[in-house]
């Protein structure tokens, strides 16, 4: 059921993208200020890797994009990480913005992008981005502070049954001793009483 799920909010976030990008190439013909001198809607074709870096180098982002699919992908449908809800939202997330993104590179060649913060001047980018993003900076959080007290956690239970265990050797053990001395000093005694 998890890995229907996961299909279906890839499915659903890659079409979102692929719709506010036809969107973007049909309607944005001129800068469009959603808060003036911050923030606008603006058209631009990005040839080069998220945010508009390393620009020419289609297939070797395509290759990368390929590989880290895949290897999600894999990791979300073997259900290892079935209990980590934020594991499958943010590989969710960086799956389907890189098929967004891929569908781009593969079909016009380029990235459309539409998002700019003009006040930082910042790259402009777009939904997929947004999603590739907010679920690497989700997985981050995941392995550095959840992931391990998760395992913190369990070495600790393990610690406890670790001890536990030992406290409970070191008394048989030295109710072992007691029972062999009491045995030592019996054996001392004869018939008639302790030996002179």
């Amino acid at each position: 059921m998890l890995q229907i799920i996961i299909l279906a909010a890839t499915a659903l976030l890659v079409g979102i993208d692929q719709l506010t990008k036809w969107l973007a190439v049909e309607y944005l013909q001129e800068p469009f200020p959603i808060i003036d001198g911050v923030f606008e809607l603006l058209l631009h074709k990005n040839p080069g890797a998220a945010f508009g870096l390393f620009e020419g180098q289609r297939w070797l982002f395509m290759g990368i994009t390929v590989v880290v699919i895949v290897v999600l992908a894999a990791i979300l449908m073997s259900g290892k990480y079935r209990q980590y809800r934020l594991v499958n939202l943010s590989g969710t997330l960086i799956i389907a913005g890189g098929i967004g993104n891929m569908i781009d590179r593969v079909r016009l060649g380029h990235v459309i992008d539409f998002l700019y913060f003009r006040l930082i001047d910042f790259p402009i980018f777009n939904f997929a981005d947004c999603c590739v993003v907010i679920g690497a900076l989700l997985l981050l959080i995941f392995f550095f502070f959840i992931y391990n007290e998760d395992k913190n956690g369990l070495d600790k239970k393990a610690g406890r049954r670790d001890k536990a265990a030992l406290e409970s050797a070191e008394s048989a053990a030295a109710e072992e001793t007691r029972d062999a001395g009491a045995t030592d000093i019996g054996a001392g005694e004869g018939k008639d009483g302790p030996e002179a």
